[in-house]
């Protein structure tokens, strides 16, 4: 059997209580006292109080969740994830706690086990969808969480940062069509659950599950209702995967089809990056330059030249990690929206002429 506290505290002869204070109180017991418990402990092999109990007795963890929709490998491949994280861990750094990734299980039972044995004090929800269960099974658990985006159905309690995804998402776009453009493809990331890469059909944009990518959809297609391009007249094409091949491969047919889109917007750099990867292929040949707009001005945007919208990756992580760790005393403070700013650069131009 392994050794216990009791036993420690039998072999020098002092309390349980002693023992405890020679690992979590140190002050309370002189330097001898201490030295020879630490060496009986030692010598029996214990290893110390279990940290899961301590923290319980306690009642704080000193951990925060981050719970992500994705693989963990996202978490540390992802350019904007990687911010995020960044902002989140200066948050906690502050507050002396420290971070918990806990990836999306697809089967629910298991994402409810995920987060009923995670030893947090409260979740950071990102980029997660319209999975209600999700927030429910850590409500169950009377832990408090923050989430990326506004939820439509959250109450006053709720807490948030993020982002207009609609409006910042609709500026990019009036820009594309006050440079004339109108045959427009949008490109999105896994816009339909387990729909294949290649155009994609959906009656409307407010049809598209993730909020995120909902919000940006919707806002493209106000930008060019306005000029009179209907919906049912813009490409909507599914990448499979927030990466560059996914968006490279995505984009590849609709590049070389009879009539090919003079604009392409897509959800994210990333995915926009690979389709300026598409266009500069040897050997492709495109009828006419496209233009593309990207979002959120990731590291590499800038060195491509790639049109996009600029929000604060490092600040929301951050923001985030307060919320959690010292919520303000007004509920409405809980709710942050961050500002955007359009980023123009040489990957837009205006519609070629016939």
């Amino acid at each position: 059997m392994k050794p216990t506290l009791q036993a420690v505290a039998d072999a020098v002869g002092v309390s349980r209580s002693t023992v405890s204070n020679a690992y979590s109180r140190p002050d309370q017991l002189s330097a001898a006292l201490r030295k020879k418990i630490l060496d009986a402990a030692q010598q029996l092999g214990y290893p110390g109080p279990n940290p899961t109990a301590r923290s319980l007795r306690r009642g704080f963890v000193g951990a925060i969740g981050v719970l992500f929709t994705s693989q963990l490998s996202y978490a540390f491949t992802d350019p904007f994830a990687v911010r995020f994280l960044a902002g989140v861990s200066e948050g906690a750094e502050r507050h002396g706690t420290s971070l918990l990734l806990v990836p999306l299980p697809v089967d629910r039972a298991e994402v409810r086990r995920a987060v009923e044995n995670a030893s947090v004090d409260g979740f950071c929800v990102y980029c997660v969808g319209d999975e209600d269960w999700v927030l429910d099974a850590i409500r169950d658990r009377g832990l408090p969480v923050v989430t990326t985006a506004p939820r439509e159905d959250g109450g006053p309690g709720d807490r948030y940062v993020g982002i207009d995804e609609r409006a910042a998402a609709r500026s990019v776009a009036d820009h594309v069509a006050a440079l004339g453009h109108r045959r427009v493809a949008l490109l999105g990331d896994t816009v339909l659950p387990d729909a294949p890469p290649g155009p994609l059909r959906l009656s409307a944009p407010g049809d598209a599950p993730h909020p995120t990518t909902r919000g940006r959809l919707t806002g493209f297609a106000d930008a060019f209702a306005a000029v009179g391009v209907d919906w049912s007249a813009i490409t909507l094409i599914n990448a499979a995967g927030n990466s560059r091949p996914a968006g490279s491969a995505a984009i590849a047919a609709a590049l070389t089809g009879n009539d090919p889109p003079t604009a392409v917007l897509a959800c994210s750099d990333v995915l926009a990056l690979g389709v300026l990867d598409a266009l500069a292929e040897p050997g492709r040949q495109v009828v006419h330059p496209v233009s593309v707009t990207g979002f959120d001005d990731i590291a590499d945007a800038a060195a491509a030249g790639l049109t996009t919208v600029r929000q604060p990756a490092e600040e929301k992580g951050r923001i985030a990690a307060e919320l959690l760790l010292e919520p303000p005393a007004d509920p409405a403070a809980g709710h942050v929206l961050l500002r955007t700013d359009l980023v123009v650069r040489t990957s837009t131009r205006p519609v070629p002429r016939s």
